[in-house]
């Protein structure tokens, strides 16, 4: 896959978030594709539409490739999503042994360390993660969220 393609996804991503956006959530998008480039789940964040801490767009997206594909391993599969992951959401991806991570933005609320430590977590794993895809718009949309809470 090369920049191109990135963006398409992120692109892809980025709709998803807007779709938390409108529903008041942290705007994060999350699409997950077969080693073809085809999307095999998308979500967005829910945590509250659906009252529920764990309601990620990472998690909800593995959720629905594993159910889609019936195998809890997901080894094939590349994860695009706007922000990156938190820890919860990392366990998630290291668990369902997804390979590739293509993230939009970083968390600006982590700390070097906590970055550190989640690169750590990606290496020893054995996860490619390719970081600033479509950086700009990602923290755009998260921005004008937290203004708009403010």
């Amino acid at each position: 896959m090369n920049k191109n393609e990135y963006e398409k996804y992120m692109n892809l991503a980025l709709k998803e978030a807007k779709k938390a956006f409108k529903n008041n959530d942290v705007p994060v998008g999350a699409i997950l594709l077969d080693e073809n480039n085809n999307i095999i789940a998308k979500s967005y964040n829910k945590k509250e539409k659906n009252n529920d801490v764990s309601a990620h767009a990472e998690i909800l997206a593995i959720k629905k490739a594993s159910k889609k594909i019936n195998n809890r391993r997901l080894d094939n599969l590349t994860l695009v999503v706007t922000l990156s992951p938190c820890l919860m959401c990392l366990g998630a991806i290291i668990s369902s042994r997804i390979k590739k991570v293509i993230i939009g933005c970083e968390d600006d609320k982590r700390t070097n360390k906590e970055l550190m430590d989640l690169n750590d977590l990606y290496f020893k794993n054995n996860i490619e993660v390719i970081k600033g895809i479509k950086e700009k718009e990602c923290k755009e949309l998260l921005k004008d969220f937290f203004n708009k809470k403010r």
